[in-house]
């Protein structure tokens, strides 16, 4: 069966990445193996819906999106979201995947946007990371990090250093919401003259923290 488990599928505006502000559908899928001390989609945890892909996409199509982001939760913790996001594609969306970067990304069809969410100290969750997801970055994809705090910051410095990440791909960074301060992060960023995109999640400053914007 080609089932997955389906938190929520809706249409709304990018609010991260490089495709920021652009109409976009989003498919959250269920689960998660990932305890992020500042998870936003604990509701994804658990429950949702089993659909096919064929239902998948026909509840995508009711959109005429040009962009679909699948998200989670963890969206590769679910076998089958390889071949929806093969599926997509051959729809002809551009597809991007949000994935924590905790599982395998080698299998990814190549046509998919890889925004990858290496996990900072602060997460809790940094011996999750999978570093040789590094290795399958392609210069369409990108890295995300989420800072917290300065140790937050400064690792993630030494990320980019250790693994020529601006090299590979686009690197985003990332307050965490109502935690790090959007001016001292852009402040630090300017400082150290990064070559890197900082980005505010731009939905929660329209709608607030609400399910399915």
């Amino acid at each position: 069966m080609n089932n997955l488990r389906i938190t929520e599928i809706f249409y709304s505006l990018q609010g991260e990445t490089n495709t920021v502000g652009l109409p976009t559908v989003f498919i959250r899928l269920t689960g998660c193996p990932l305890r992020c001390l500042y998870c936003d989609t604990t509701y994804a945890f658990k429950g949702g819906e089993n659909k096919t892909i064929d239902q998948i996409l026909s509840n995508v199509s009711d959109y005429q999106p040009q962009y679909v982001t699948v998200t989670g939760g963890e969206p590769l913790a679910q076998k089958n979201c390889l071949p929806l996001l093969t599926a997509l594609c051959n729809q002809g969306y551009q597809v991007s995947l949000e994935t924590s970067g905790a599982v395998d990304v080698s299998e990814v069809d190549p046509r998919v946007i890889k925004i990858v969410d290496l996990k900072t100290p602060a997460s809790g969750e940094l011996e999750k990371n999978l570093y040789s997801n590094i290795n399958f970055l392609n210069s369409h994809d990108q890295v995300k990090f989420v800072i917290c705090d300065e140790n937050d910051y400064e690792w993630a410095k030494k990320m980019i250093h250790d693994y020529k990440l601006t090299k590979r791909c686009e690197v985003l960074f990332s307050p965490s919401h109502q935690v790090m301060p959007n001016q001292k992060l852009a402040d630090w960023i300017l400082r150290d003259r990064l070559p890197i995109r900082f980005q505010i999640q731009l939905h929660k400053y329209i709608w607030g923290d609400v399910p399915g914007k």
